[in-house]
């Protein structure tokens, strides 16, 4: 990491010294900060493959729903199975709603809460942990207590308390109430990793060289816990998924709109566990569970390179080549 940062800082310092153009200067910016990255993430088959499914339902529950008619009553004959009549290509379901139209309409609902649920509470794990790791003190005590407090609380008790007093119905906010006190174990262990790096010889160097702590934290701690940080990102939105869709499976969510778990509690009580001619009102929602939780892992298993600063460095293309006329 040190070498990494002296090397930004003289490659930053002999563009700007020797004259370099303002388009030089944003053609090394595009590739350190954009085009790197991508070439070390795509270098990598599970990014690829994750990639393609977490587009797949990008694009299922932004312009699926433009093409997909909404979910209604006798949109075709009841219970019919998949692949036998096209209007209903994945069959219906006891009241002769399509599953194909139910699927692709409870997907930007459940995008909603995945956002908002792994960004609340791999944020804020973030800032806590790293905060209280560096500073010490006061504030880690403040901190630390705060985290125990949160981790302390039974999660599903708080969950379902919460859901009977607000009755949220906007997707983000239940993404956030299902990761309420999720966010305490990851806090705790950023902090133990950042206690372990605050005194490391590049950040004893940038506290010697009167560098604000704002720029400590994003420059040299952040990045090395960024792999980890990456992976529970990946583990919260899986536990949302699976979170949001027992909670509406078990009736404890309300809301209007369409959701897995309440395609699988419709196939349940409709029998779909019984019987071959309606199993796929069960599967369906199934797959479509599976399929981005399986996702969702391969794209953070393949971008763990991208805060590995000797692989950026082999994929970056451009900096060197730049910058070596104008030392000349």
């Amino acid at each position: 990491m040190a070498e990494k940062n002296s090397s930004f800082s003289q490659s930053d310092g002999s563009a700007g010294g020797q004259g370099a153009t303002r388009t030089d200067l944003y053609r090394e910016w595009l590739d350190m900060a954009v085009l790197t990255p991508i070439r070390v993430a795509w270098d990598d088959w599970r990014t690829q493959v994750g990639s393609i499914i977490i587009a797949f339902y990008l694009l299922m529950g932004s312009v699926g729903v433009v093409l997909v008619d909404p979910p209604n009553q006798g949109q075709g004959p009841r219970l019919t199975p998949a692949f036998q009549d096209w209007s209903v290509p994945l069959g219906t379901n006891d009241i002769g709603e399509s599953i194909l139209s139910a699927t692709v309409h409870a997907t930007p609902p459940m995008l909603q809460m995945i956002a908002a649920g792994a960004v609340f509470s791999t944020a804020l794990a973030t800032v806590i942990g790293t905060v209280s790791g560096y500073k010490g003190g006061l504030t880690d005590r403040v901190l630390t207590t705060l985290t125990d407090i949160a981790m302390t609380i039974p999660g599903l008790p708080l969950i379902i308390l919460l859901a009977a007093l607000f009755e949220p119905t906007n997707p983000a906010v239940i993404g956030i109430l299902i990761t309420i006190n999720a966010w305490a174990g990851l806090a705790r262990s950023i902090r133990s990793q950042v206690l372990s790096l605050r005194d490391h010889s590049y950040v004893e160097a940038s506290r010697i060289m009167g560098a604000p702590t704002r720029r400590i934290l994003v420059d040299d701690i952040i990045p090395n816990i960024m792999p980890y940080v990456l992976i529970n990102f990946v583990n919260s939105a899986r536990n949302v998924i699976f979170g949001s869709v027992g909670l509406y499976y078990l009736g404890l969510l309300g809301g209007t709109h369409e959701n897995w778990g309440i395609m699988l509690d419709g196939a349940y009580n409709g029998g779909a566990i019984y019987s071959l001619q309606v199993v796929h009102w069960l599967f369906v929602p199934m797959i479509a569970i599976i399929g981005i939780s399986f996702g969702f892992v391969l794209f953070a298993q393949g971008t763990e390179k991208l805060f590995n600063p000797r692989i950026r460095a082999r994929h970056a293309e451009t900096v060197e080549d730049d910058t070596a006329p104008h030392q000349q």
